[in-house]
């Protein structure tokens, strides 16, 4: 749905792609839909996973910040109750991920009376907590996210932790159904072929995206402290757009500061189908974010 290393896209893209997979080899029938963001982009994408991805006409055929789509949910909403309405296609339930998408999914759900399930995948309030005055989310973010629990018929939370935060927001908790975060088992396993490395040198691994919160800050100032390791950061822009990416460059200058300039490598983005070979030529695997709503990489790496 979208390239994987961008500021906006991780963890949330790659698990409504492989619930979508696994509800079509379950035999039902899956559409996507998500905001048109390219002038060029078909109205419809059949995935070879049997899948189909419908782009929606909702504000400007462009890429825009996360944080600035807000404006579009009601269109994207009204487009999406005329299809279900009139097409010749109507979903028996509709699953809204992040709350943005809730609040379209429920506008046009409650003009056709579908029922909604939300797996809000990080929570404002929580943001707000860690990221204070950085938090760049709109101002009516936790209200919108109370109302969302409320009008939602399910609610899917993935830890504890989500469920206490949503029940002092005042959602129900008899709303919600705890599925804790899987892996994909066919694609990380132990034993396969590795990336090259020295093997005397002892490797460190990080991933995500290039994003303050993912801690990678944290990570090169501990290096020091492990004086013979190097330190290998997945992901982000390809490897070629790396010195164009302001926290790239950030994280360069930290690293030369810290005196392990030699030890950190920025890899980029990398295709999620080789991520494996990268978890199995480390010796531990480093997750340091400020907060994790929705953490994969720790359990790819165990797996």
């Amino acid at each position: 749905l979208a390239v994987l290393g961008g500021e906006d896209a991780g963890g949330q893209n790659t698990h409504v792609a492989e619930l979508a997979t696994a509800l079509i080899g379950e035999g039902h029938d899956v559409r996507v839909y998500t905001r048109r963001d390219a002038v060029d982009l078909p109205d419809v994408v059949d995935t070879s996973a049997g899948y189909q991805v419908r782009h929606v006409p909702a504000g400007p055929a462009l890429r825009v910040p996360k944080d600035e789509l807000l404006p579009y949910m009601g269109e994207f909403g009204r487009w999406m109750a005329d299809q279900w309405r009139d097409g010749n296609w109507r979903p028996d339930v509709a699953h809204a991920h992040f709350w943005m998408s809730g609040l379209a999914t429920v506008h046009a759900a409650r003009r056709t009376n579908i029922p909604v399930v939300l797996t809000y995948h990080a929570l404002g309030s929580v943001k707000r907590r860690h990221q204070r005055a950085k938090d760049t989310s709109p101002p009516g973010r936790i209200g919108y996210e109370r109302a969302l629990g409320r009008a939602a018929d399910r609610v899917i939370v993935q830890c504890q932790d989500e469920v206490r935060e949503l029940v002092r927001l005042g959602v129900p908790r008899s709303k919600m159904a705890l599925v804790p975060s899987g892996v994909n088992e066919q694609m990380f396993y132990p034993d396969g072929r590795v990336v090259p490395r020295a093997p005397a040198r002892p490797r460190i691994l990080t991933v995500g995206r290039m994003v303050e919160r993912k801690g990678f800050q944290e990570v090169v100032r501990a290096l020091p402290a492990v004086p013979d390791a190097e330190c290998v950061v997945v992901g982000g822009p390809p490897a070629e757009l790396l010195p164009a990416d302001g926290f790239a460059r950030r994280l360069t200058a930290l690293a030369e500061t810290c005196g392990v300039a030699d030890r950190v490598r920025l890899v980029g983005a990398v295709p999620r189908e080789e991520m494996g070979r990268w978890y199995r030529s480390a010796d531990v695997l480093v997750a340091a974010p400020w907060y994790e709503p929705f953490g994969l990489t720790p359990l790819e790496a165990m797996a």
